[in-house]
């Protein structure tokens, strides 16, 4: 869970499932996020072996930004979380609707 802690980690490598991103496409993806939090954010998970980081030699120089076939792993797990918190929302939901026609 360490390595997944903080508030921006799974959001990034939930964008990187739907494919490569550049920085700013991450940047403009992350809601809220600024440029040095992203990048240690990216640092972290490139440590970890979750993504991987390619310099592309163009000019000005593009960075991209991937999952790695380990960082891939986590997808199962968070789809599936995902689910859970939309179940969640859906049974809230109806607890308020209930409240609210009682009350």
């Amino acid at each position: 869970m360490d390595i997944l802690s903080g508030k921006w980690k799974i959001t990034i490598i939930g964008c990187l499932s739907f494919g490569d991103k550049r920085f700013m496409d991450l940047m403009r993806e992350v809601n809220g996020i600024g440029s040095k939090m992203l990048s240690k954010e990216l640092q972290e998970l490139e440590i970890n072996g979750l993504i991987s980081r390619t310099v592309q030699p163009t000019k000005p120089v593009t960075v991209e930004y991937a999952l790695t076939a380990y960082g891939q792993t986590l997808r199962p797990i968070l789809w599936e979380m995902a689910d859970w918190g939309h179940h969640h929302r859906i049974k809230v939901k109806a607890t308020l609707k209930g409240e609210v026609g009682h009350g």
